[in-house]
This record gives structure tokens, sequence and C-alpha cells, in this order.
């Protein structure tokens, strides 16, 4: 009989055979611990306790399955007269057994899963079932504030890699009696549990449904990461363009669950997905939302500034210089070509090696540990660069050029969505380089369209601007104060009210 074969077959009644079949299955695993006795000594009741050591809470389950099984001074003289499987299963769950969560199946492959994902099993001689014991416990990382998304001002903790930890961070800030989870496991190996988050009659009619569909139609042997779950629902694969948001930070999701949207929450991950997703939104930072609208609405245009600058500055640059000249001021234009007059390369050429150095000095220094990535920072930056000034390799200007761009990139809030916008920055500045203000246009215009034909999960890309919705215009490039923000977003059809009106503070004359 084949490992399949043995999975799908009933519990035996016999508790020698299902403690030979559990190790069977296993191949006798030395982290595989069984324990073995009579319930209160009694040779009738012979039971088998199984687990797995790492991943149980041993305390737990001293305290509440073992202690009272062989605790003596208890009356059970009912056990006697127990005869049926039933009768023992009723017995076991609802007198003896201490533990909060208890649940029976009868199939090996269920009480497999359930073994390896931490519970406890416990088989009782002349019972068909096996009793599933939730003793989850292990060591895991605590809340600390997310690394890739700092604020100055709001909540510092973030997700963790405990699916458990990360839906009650959601809950703690969403105490709605229409929030809803529902979970299952993805990975024919893996098994990794996935849940997915959001509030029913806030949610979009039918992203439920689609998000689910998804998740179900996923057929792969592990889940590590939740990026493995973004890539197989995206709405555009082959796209530079994110249109699945991943975040560490608590608050942004359940803001996002309060706009109708689903998230998704992978077990051995601090990123939680959201979905739909809007490119716009990966401008915004939570800081937006808890400091002042006036602050927050000129820290948000700076961002779409640096958004542009990192895409164009370099292109617009080497279009200028190679086939536009006429178009830069006298001065600077001398200033340029004195700067560039012992530089032996032409200019596309120096931009496109600035540009690979740059890219190539970040990733080296996210790679390397801390202290010496940072040190490789200041090495790449100050002293190669001036060296290769100095050396007549690059001109001055390139390198103001190349580092205002990588600023830029760095003022973009998600890493993620930066990357994408480094990714289209190389062909728009080869189509600058070689074809000027044609090929600028072209690849812009390629990349607008392309842009404008995305989804995700059925909503427009770029929405609300494109198309242009007013209503939702109060939270898009600025943000109006919360006292203005009388309504959700447009998608929200059942609950659109999210202000009462006419709460602008006014003071008393």
């Amino acid at each position: 009989m084949n490992l399949k074969e043995q999975l799908e077959q009933d519990v035996f009644i016999r508790l020698k055979q299902n403690v030979d079949r559990i190790q069977n299955i296993l191949g006798h695993s030395s982290d595989l611990v069984k324990r073995e006795f009579f319930i209160m000594d009694n040779s009738d009741f012979e039971v088998t306790v199984i687990f797995i050591d790492g991943l149980v809470d041993e305390n737990q389950i001293d305290k509440t399955i073992l202690s009272p099984l062989l605790n003596n001074n208890r009356n059970l003289q009912f056990l006697n007269e127990l005869t049926k499987s039933e009768e023992i299963a009723q017995a076991l769950t609802k007198k003896l057994l201490l533990i909060p969560s208890i649940n029976t199946v009868i199939k090996f492959q269920d009480a497999i899963d359930e073994l390896l994902a931490g519970s406890t099993l416990l088989f009782v001689d002349h019972c068909s079932q096996a009793f599933v014991l939730s003793t989850q416990g292990w060591d895991s990382r605590g809340i600390e504030e997310p690394q890739t998304e700092t604020v100055i001002r709001g909540p510092r903790d973030g997700f963790v890699e405990s699916i458990r930890v990360n839906t009650s961070l959601i809950r703690r800030r969403i105490r709605d009696p229409m929030f809803r989870l529902q979970s299952m496991k993805i990975g024919e190996r893996s098994k990794t549990d996935v849940a997915i988050a959001y509030i029913d009659g806030l949610v979009r009619e039918g992203l439920v449904e689609e998000v689910l569909e998804r998740l179900n139609r996923i057929k792969i042997d592990a889940i590590l990461e939740s990026n493995y779950i973004e890539e197989l629902i995206d709405d555009a694969p082959t796209s530079p363009f994110l249109t699945v948001q991943g975040t560490e930070r608590p608050d942004k999701i359940c803001a996002g669950i309060y706009e109708g949207k689903v998230a998704i929450i992978v077990d051995n991950t601090p990123f939680v997905l959201l979905v739909p997703t809007h490119f716009w939104t990966f401008l915004n930072t939570s800081d937006d939302y808890y400091t002042h609208f006036m602050m927050a609405s000129f820290n948000r245009l700076i961002r779409y500034m640096a958004f542009i600058i990192s895409l164009t500055l370099p292109s617009m640059f080497v279009m200028l210089v190679s086939f536009h000249q006429e178009m830069i001021p006298t001065p600077l234009a001398i200033t340029i070509a004195a700067g560039r007059e012992i530089v032996p390369l032409p200019i596309l050429l120096e931009t496109i090696i600035m540009e690979f150095s740059f890219e190539l000095m970040r990733e080296a220094g996210l790679r390397m540990p801390k202290p010496i990535g940072q040190a490789v920072s200041i090495v790449g930056s100050l002293i190669i660069g001036q060296a290769a000034v100095e050396a007549g390799l690059v001109s001055p200007i390139m390198v103001i050029v190349v580092a205002t761009t990588g600023i830029a990139s760095f003022a973009i809030p998600n890493y993620f969505a930066s990357f994408s916008i480094r990714l289209i920055r190389f062909p728009i500045l080869i189509a600058s380089g070689t074809l000027g203000l044609l090929g600028f246009s072209t690849i812009f215009v390629v990349v607008l369209i392309h842009a404008l034909s995305l989804r995700s999960f059925g909503e427009p890309y770029l929405a609300p601007i494109f198309p242009f919705n007013s209503s939702d215009q109060k939270d898009t490039m600025v943000r109006a104060p919360w006292w203005a923000i009388e309504k959700r977003p447009v998608d929200v059809k059942d609950d659109p009210e999210r202000d009462t009106k006419g709460q602008k503070p006014t003071p008393k004359k």
C-alpha cells in the first residue's frame, strides 16, 4: 500500500494499529514523540499521545492532557460502564480533558495534517477516531517596528511570522461584528495556513468570491512567503507594475479593510497582501493619516515629484544634451560641456554605466551586514564617485543627476513599487538617448497606455485619477481633513458614509 492509500484510510479501532500507521507514514522521525499510558491506571483504557517536538507547548500538554488523565484522585467510576467508541469520545471531550480546543478526525490524512501543524493526537484503544488537541507552541519573533515602513508618528507594531498573531493585530483594530476571517491551507506539501479578512457589508460585491476563486485555483507544492501567492493571483503577471500591495503594517491593512478591500494573510511571513490595489496607494504612507492634513498633503506632493524625477530625470538630461541643446540655457549648457570635455564616453553610455553602478552599490549595501552595508554605500558614493570624476570617466553634472534620481527613488515609500519605477527608467533612458524627444514620448505613451489597461481585481489600476472620480480626490494627491472625508471610496456601495456631516470644529464665539 502506497503512502496516498494509507493517508486516505480511516482510523483503526485498535490503538497499536493507529500508532504503527502514524510511525510508518512519518518514517520514524526523531522528533516524533509518543507517550503511552492507561487512563487512571485502568488497563481497559489504553491511550497514546503523539506530537512533534518543537511544535507544541509541552507545559500545556502536561497540564491539560497528561495530568487530568493520570490523576488517580478523580472519581471516574463511570469509565467502567463505557463500551462504545462514541461514549469514550464523549467522556474524553466533556469530562476528562481540560484543553480548550478539541476536535476529532477519522481520516489519517486529517490526523497527519493536524499533527504537522503543531496539534497533539490522542488515540484511545477501541475508539475509531483520533482526538486533535490544539497545543501549538513554538518560539517566534516578538512584535517589532516594521523595518521597511517606518513612521514618524503612528503605531510601531508590525506583523510577524505567525498568522495567529497577525490576525490578532488586525482584530485589535477592527472590533466590528461584521469582520470576517476565512482560513484555508495552500500547498500540497507545505499545507501553509492562509486567511482572508474583510468586513461583510463594506467589501465590494463579488470581491470575496473572486479572491477565494483565485486562491483555490493555486496548485503548488509549497508556499513559503506571500509573494508566491501574489504572483499566482496577479492580474498582470508580466507587467513591472504591482497590482497587489504587500505591507508589514497592521494599521495600513485595517485602513484598507475599512475601505472595502480584502487582506490575504499568509503564515510564516510578516508581509500581508491587500487587494484591490491602485498605483497611487504606493505613494502614500501611514504618516499621511496621523499628521496634520496640510503637512500630509505637502509631503504627498513631494513624493509625487520624487516619482516623476525618479522616472524621467536621467532620460530628460540625456535627451536634452544629445538632441535638444537649444532648450538648455546657455550658461548651463557651457557648464555641462566644460564638465564633459575630457569624458571619453557618449552621454548615453555614461548614464547607463552610472545608473548600473548606483544599482550595484544599492544591492551590495542591502545584501551585506548592516554596518558593512553602510560602509559600502559611503565608500561607493563618495570615494568612488569622486575618483571617477577626477579620472575623467564621468562628468560632475552626471554624478549630480544620478544621485538626485537615486534619492528621489528612495523617497517613494514602498520599496517594491520604487523598484518597478527603476525598471521602467532604463527603456525610457535608452529610447531618449537614441531618438531624442520622439523616443522619450513614444516610450512614455506606451508605458502610460499599459498602465491604463491594467486592472486589479476588476478595478482600474490608475483609479481614481484615470478614470477621474471627483469624490475620491480627497485622498489621492492631497489628503483632505478628516471632517471633510465624509464618504468611503465610490466602490463601497452598501455603507458609503464614513463620517457624520458637519463635524468641522468651530470655536464658540
